[in-house]
């Protein structure tokens, strides 16, 4: 058998599909098994057809329906080996089977996918093929845990239940109920909410919580998931259901799934350390740069103030330089016309003058 031909999407399970999902979804046909044993069975929504093949091996003759006429192909092919076993495309508000034609439905985590108003002709339609003394054994998440205390909403659910709304929509058609919690505990719990004062020691099974300092009995946990066992009267109930359920693959691919996450864990710790390492050095070494830099700057700051100083001296001796070549140049201009013979010619009468000008006394 192979179930190559679906892809896990996140709507319904198919095997292979890693993580809890596994544990929840296989445990819970493991339990509806005790109850399907000679007995008419419909699966409701029953997907890739693997949990309808688990009950048939056990079960008189199983019926699956899925709205998705892919699945029901596929089902039908990947299982076609199993003589009691039947696939039929229909919605789980319509069935395609006779009135009191089952003795038992199986209905797990199919009432969210359905919208609020459809949820109740679901329940009706599991009410009218069911045999008088038959049994339907639903799972539903426990809005409560599964969402609001995750914050988190799942794309394919329509409408969710906390207990008291689930058991006011099974109350009409299913008077007599019995609950189980289900969620992970080092593989998938299932533990009877309805026998809480009795000791699990005495079912073969107890939980302890605590430490080092002290252990107590543990509290029955908030579940993710509701399981329902309902009928018409409790004698459909037939055998005692255990307290304590325990379901865990033989792989153990949760546990190895999370030996592998803390492998590489610890292997992004030792690179994110190496990592730090190396920009420590960096560190290190651009600090070097920078000092250097420091260092280049306050260089350059000297020499820029050295060279403006030169050339403020420069300046000013340009200055001076321009001033003493004007006085040269009057000076040889003076010498130049006094060795002129205009000059000769004047002299005398430069004398004469200055000479009258002393005789009267002329400054």
């Amino acid at each position: 058998m192979t179930s190559s031909a679906l892809v896990f999407d996140g709507e319904r399970f198919v095997p292979g599909a890693p993580g809890e999902i596994v544990y929840e979804h296989v445990h819970r046909y493991a339990f509806a098994r005790r109850f399907a044993t000679g007995r008419r069975v419909l699966d409701a929504a029953s997907g890739e057809g693997y949990g309808s093949a688990l009950l048939a091996e056990v079960a008189a003759e199983v019926a699956g329906v899925d709205v998705d006429p892919e699945a029901v192909a596929h089902a039908a092919a990947t299982y076609r080996e199993r003589g009691n076993l039947r696939f039929l495309a229909a919605s789980v508000a319509a069935l395609p089977l006779p009135d009191a034609s089952v003795d038992l439905v199986v209905s797990f985590e199919t009432i969210e996918h359905l919208e609020a108003p459809l949820q109740p002709a679901m329940l009706a339609e599991f009410a009218r093929v069911l045999a008088p003394d038959g049994l339907l054994v639903l799972s539903a998440p426990n809005r409560r845990e599964y969402s609001e205390r995750r914050n988190y909403a799942n794309p394919f659910h329509r409408h969710e239940h906390d207990r008291d709304e689930l058991a006011a929509l099974l109350a009409p058609h299913f008077p007599a109920t019995r609950w189980f919690g289900q969620r992970i505990w080092l593989g998938s719990l299932l533990r009877a909410e309805d026998r809480p004062d009795v000791a699990e020691a005495s079912a073969g099974a107890e939980a302890w919580e605590g430490g080092p300092g002290g252990v107590a009995p543990s509290p029955p946990p908030e579940p993710m998931y509701f399981v329902v066992l309902a009928a018409r009267s409790t004698a459909a109930f037939g055998a005692e259901a255990p307290a304590v359920s325990l379901f865990s693959d033989r792989e153990g691919t949760e546990l190895a799934r999370s030996e592998h996450h803390a492998r590489e864990a610890l292997r992004l710790d030792a690179l994110a350390l190496e990592q730090r390492a190396a920009l420590d050095r960096q560190a290190v070494h651009v600090r070097h740069l920078e000092a250097l830099v420091a260092e280049r700057d306050r260089a350059i700051g000297e020499r820029d103030a050295s060279l403006g100083e030169r050339a403020a001296a420069l300046d000013a001796a340009r200055v001076d330089n321009e001033r003493l070549e004007r006085a040269l140049a009057a000076q040889e201009r003076i010498i130049d016309y006094r060795q002129s013979a205009r000059w000769w010619l004047a002299l005398p009468w430069i004398r004469l003058r200055l000479l009258l000008r002393r005789l009267r006394g002329a400054p």
